[in-house]
């Protein structure tokens, strides 16, 4: 895991919530991997496999994962991804 700046019991509550998730973006195909947390505590992450290029991306970042981390993770002030497509921005 490349997650840069994150104390690893941290990022292991990170990835347990992104786990509740995670069923329902392999099912299509997709997944997402934790790049790091910024000091104003937006968590960074990459949409991966049929996520990284989803025209549906920019719904499933914001009302999937997001919900789920801010859910679990109050710390946590906003979740965004560095890969969306130009076309999931729409």
């Amino acid at each position: 895991m490349e997650a840069n700046n994150i104390n690893p019991e941290f990022l292991a509550h990170i990835e347990a919530a992104l786990d509740q998730i995670r069923p329902y973006l392999h099912a299509d195909g997709g997944d997402v991997k934790v790049l790091e947390v910024t000091p104003e505590m937006v968590l960074k992450l990459e949409m991966v496999g049929a996520c990284g290029s989803c025209p549906m991306s920019a719904m499933t970042l914001k009302a999937g994962v997001e919900q789920a981390i801010l859910k679990a993770i109050p710390e946590i002030k906003a979740v965004e991804a560095v890969n969306l497509t130009p076309m999931a921005l729409v």
